[in-house]
């Protein structure tokens, strides 16, 4: 169950989100404020996984107010002005809805901030599926199945996916690492993190997933060959 509350200085957009949120069984609206300091001072002795969040309010815009907050609170931006989009995105929100906001683009942000949220909290299913990362303005989500390599670049990630595709994320090998099932991906190289299942074969220091072949370093060779020949 997601604790939710409500900051906007709109009451009837606040009624809105009361009316939406009781339509989804795994939210709790527990509480709204009109007040940006109210929220905060309920926020300091109350748990709250996620705010719906107004950005255009009086007395502190929405963005000024997601900096105060601890760094694990999920923010979903509530706008008329789509030109906050990026700013929005850029303080890692999980979804940015823009007024007015019906109720199955209302599900699909919630549903978004439940599935960080089991992330986060590794309380995903038994079977992990899906690796969510920071791209571009917002929190991606992509499936394991589709990933074929990981490929690092300085302080970034290459995740080349099916079909050529690939996107490029912000953050250290050892990290991305982490967030893999271990039993599921292997880390072949200083560059390189392979899935298990797509490799083909193995010889000669290298890793053939299909056509394409990468290198095997001998500070990984060891734990390559363990995998593979048990």
């Amino acid at each position: 169950m997601i604790n939710a509350i409500a900051i906007d200085d709109e009451p009837l957009a606040l009624e809105l989100i009361k009316a939406l949120c009781n339509r989804i069984n795994y939210v709790t609206l527990a509480r709204t404020f009109t007040k940006p300091a109210l929220a905060l001072e309920y926020i300091v002795q109350n748990p709250v996984d996620l705010i719906f969040l107004d950005i255009n309010m009086p007395t502190i815009s929405g963005l000024e107010f997601s900096e105060k907050l601890p760094p694990d609170t999920m923010v979903i931006f509530t706008t008329a002005y789509s030109e906050y989009a990026v700013e929005g995105f850029n303080l890692n929100a999980v979804d940015y809805l823009l007024k007015p906001f019906g109720m199955e683009r209302f599900e699909q942000a919630v549903r978004k901030a439940k599935e960080y949220s089991n992330f986060i909290h590794h309380k995903a299913p038994e079977k992990q599926e899906y690796l969510f990362v920071k791209v571009d303005y917002g929190i991606t989500q992509i499936p394991l199945s589709d990933i074929t390599y990981l490929e690092g670049q300085d302080n970034y990630v290459k995740i080349h996916l099916e079909n050529g595709r690939h996107h490029l994320v912000r953050i250290q090998m050892k990290a991305i690492q982490q967030l893999l099932p271990e039993h599921e991906f292997i880390r072949i190289h200083r560059s390189y993190i392979i899935p298990v299942k797509k490799v083909t074969s193995v010889r000669n220091k290298t890793a053939t997933l299909g056509a394409l072949q990468l290198p095997i370093s001998a500070l990984y060779l060891d734990n390559v060959m363990k995998i593979f020949q048990g």
